[in-house]
Parts: C-alpha cells; structure tokens; sequence
C-alpha cells in the first residue's frame, strides 16, 4: 500500500484493529456454545441467546452509534467503545449463569456498536476512489479473517484453558488500538450533538420482542400470549422506528439514503449474504462438534481454508473493483458460496472431513473473498464523505439484524435439533440465502464513476 500516505496507513491499522475486536468476539463465541451449555446448562435455546444477546444490542445501537460519530467525533466514540467493551469482556468471562452470561454478552454489544461505524468511517473520511477501495479491501480482509479464525482461537482455549478465557482474547488488541488512537491526529469537525435518542430505544425494543419470540417459538408455540405478544409489539415498534426516520429532522437511518442505487441494493444484498454467513458460521462449528463429534479445535481449523484464502485473495479483489466495478464480483461471489454450501450436502454419518467439508470450505473461501470488499466499497463509496459515519453504521447493522434473525430462527430451520437431518436443511437455506444475494446485486449494482458518487449521494 505505499500509494498511503502515513496517516491514512496509521488510519488503516487502527480501524483493523478496532473492527477486529468486535468481530472476533462476534464468531469466536460459537466454537465455546457446547462448553458455556455443558457448564451452565441451558441447551440450544441458551446458545441462541448468548449469540443473539450481543447482536441484538449490536444491531440496534449501531445506528446510534454512527450518530454519535457523526455528532462527536469519530476518535472519541471508538476511544469510549474500546474501553467499555473491555470492561464487558471482563464481565462475560466471570458469568456464573446463563443470566449473566447473556446480560454480560448485551454490554460487549452495546459497546461494540461503537466500533465499527467509527472505524470504517475513519477510513472513507481520509481517502476516496480507488484507494479507498483498496483500503477497505485491506479492512475487509483483516477483518473477516477475524471473523473466520475466531472459531480456531477460541476452540484452542475452550480445549487447552477454559470457554471463559475466549472472551479475554481481545485485550491485547484493545491495549494496542488505544495507544494508536492517541497518535491519530486527524482534524474533526463534529456536526453537533442531534442524536435521535427515541429512536434508539424504538429500535432496540422492537428487535429484542422480536428476536424473542423467534427464539422461543418452538418451545411455547405461536398460539401462546407469550409468543404472539412479543411478535406483535416488535413489529409495530420495528414499524413505528421506520416511520419516526422519515419525519425526524436528525434519523438514526437517514431513509433517503437508500435512493442512491448502490446503496439501497447494495444493502438488500447485505442482508441476504450476511444471513447465509450467520447461520452457516453457527451451524458448521456446532454440528462439527455435537454431531461429527470433533473437539473444539478440530472445529475452529475447519474454518481455516476460509480465513486463508479471505488474508491472500480480499485487498486483490478490492483493488479489482475499484478498477472494474463491483457488480460482477458481488454476483459471482455469492453464487459461488451458495455452491459451497450445497457441498455440505455430503456431509453424512460416517464424517469425513477431507472429503465432505473441506471442498465446501474452498469454494466458501473463494466467493466470500470475490464478495465482501467489493460490497463494502459499493455501499460506502456511494455516499458523501460527510455522512460516512451513519452511512457504514446502516450497512453494519443490516448485516448485524441479518444474523440476529436467522439465529433467532436456527431452532425452526433445523427443526429443533441440530442433528443430520437439521445440518442439512440449514445447508439448503444458506444455498438459497447466497443465491438471492447475488441475484440481488446483478439487478441493482452499478459502476458509479467517483466523480458522480457525491452528486448521486445527495439526490
């Protein structure tokens, strides 16, 4: 990257670095669900909410969060994530009980939302065009392989130390990120503090009745008050969220924003891709482990071919898309690993790694890094710079709602138990999930040249 100047390489590193605490911590918790329910109990419906406590929080405070970047400045925001998701780690790791545990696991998501908006947004502040396409895909890269290799680490601590010190992995990372933040000096000019606060609370409400009642459907049934109660208040609180952004003068979600073609599509891909990810990450290192009947690091490597190929083939394709556009690569990608995911088709009772998983891993690997740097680019490069912080917080916490759902759904995909039978349906839905992504992006993707990416921003 010697195109970067020093500070745009400083600014690289630390929204690495920031961005890899939050989703490392978002994966490397699946690899430890059986250990957390041998310990604390609790089953699958437990597991559900130990993953979907922190996205819940995530998910719905992202948007806050990009807000509050934009308001107060982006340097301030990720110094004051950092610390509290810091200080959360630390709660998750001495949990006693499901209760804390999944209490513990809302704090490192409300503190993660923090996260991610202010650190991608440091990035399509201070560079824009091709480089900024190219730094993304080196933030891509990074990043998702924190996502992938999480599984492994956390399997080596869950095998060799204890499920608990899976949480404690990121603060080294944190430590450095802090001591590299103070050595950022980047002019900011915050745009006041109009942050829509009611909304934040509409959004959270709705999703947490939501996901709520997803998860416990299966247990309780739609017929029960405990269900359809839930159900319903979420969605017209979801609804009522919706309309408040259309009428407020300072939105969490700025619902103009997706007029601009790239990203109104763009995040429609998102929320397909992204859904696929979630539920085939969950499912693969659970079943490796409960069904094929691997330890915890056997499951987390299983992940490896991914990670590899995300570290050597992301910033290429980044770079690519920059030059060419990201239509092709945003639609080629997904379809690819919905291929892969029909592979896990092979998957039977007599388990074979070598021969029924890694193939799948591969092609995974391979369409996961045509995909993500491209649709970051797309989605992002199309806004102006000014509303950067809010434009990645939206694409962050479609991605983030994406997974919250399908876990919440994991119990009726699989049909209750995630046996064989449960494996394979999953596999089938993420095909169908990664097929509709790429579909997605061949409609509505276009190459916008950077000159006209600020003019179509403000339409």
């Amino acid at each position: 990257m010697a195109s970067l100047t020093g500070t745009q390489r400083l600014v690289v590193t630390i929204a690495v670095l920031a961005s890899f605490v939050t989703f490392l911590d978002g994966t490397v918790v699946n690899v430890a669900l059986p250990a957390i329910s041998d310990e604390l109990g609790g089953g699958i419906t437990t597991q559900q909410w130990v993953v979907d406590a922190y996205l819940i929080t995530l998910s719905a405070l992202i948007l806050l969060a990009g807000s509050l970047s934009d308001a107060y400045g982006r340097v301030l925001i990720m110094r004051i994530g950092l610390i509290a998701f810091g200080i959360a780690s630390v709660a998750v790791a001495a949990s006693v009980d499901p209760l804390m545990l999944i209490v513990a696991r809302a704090g490192q998501g409300a503190a993660g939302a923090l996260l991610v908006p202010s650190s991608l947004a440091l990035i399509t502040a201070t560079m824009r065009g091709e480089i900024q396409a190219r730094a993304i895909g080196v933030w891509t890269a990074f990043t998702t392989a924190a996502q992938l290799v999480g599984p492994l680490l956390g399997g080596l601590f869950v095998d060799f130390l204890s499920w608990r010190m899976v949480f404690l992995i990121n603060v080294l990372p944190i430590a450095i990120t802090l001591v590299l933040l103070s050595r950022l000096k980047l002019p900011e000019h915050p745009r006041g503090a109009v942050v829509d606060w009611a909304s934040g609370v509409l959004c959270a409400a709705g999703l947490g009745a939501l996901v709520f009642a997803l998860i416990e459907q299966p247990r309780l049934g739609w017929g029960s008050p405990a269900i359809w109660i839930p159900a319903v208040a979420g969605a017209a609180l979801l609804i009522a969220f919706l309309v408040r952004q259309a009428r407020v003068t300072a939105p969490m979600m700025p619902l103009d924003m997706f007029r601009v073609r790239n990203f109104g599509w763009g995040n429609l891909a998102t929320l397909f891709v992204y859904a696929a990810l979630s539920l085939n990450g969950f499912v693969v290192v659970v079943y490796l482990q409960q069904g094929a009947g691997l330890s915890a690091t056997a499951a987390g490597l299983a992940n490896m071919p991914v990670t590899i190929l995300m570290i050597l083939l992301s910033s290429r394709a980044g770079a690519l898309a920059g030059k060419y556009g990201p239509r092709i690569f945003m639609t080629a990608g997904p379809i690819l690993m919905g291929c892969g995911a029909l592979l896990l088709l092979t998957v039977a009772i007599e388990f074979n790694y070598w021969w029924q998983v890694l193939p799948s891993m591969i092609v995974m690997g391979l369409g996961l890094s045509l995909t993500v740097a491209p649709l970051t680019a797309a989605i992002l490069g199309s806004i102006d710079e000014s509303r950067s912080g809010i434009a990645s917080a939206v694409n962050n916490a479609v991605s983030r709602v994406a997974g919250l759902l399908v876990v919440a759904m994991i119990s009726t995909i699989v049909g209750g138990m995630l046996d064989l039978n449960g494996f394979h349906s999953a596999a089938l839905v993420t095909a169908g999930l990664m097929a509709a992504g790429g579909i997605v992006s061949w409609i509505g993707i276009r190459r916008i040249p950077a000159e006209a990416a600020a003019a179509e921003a403000d339409v």
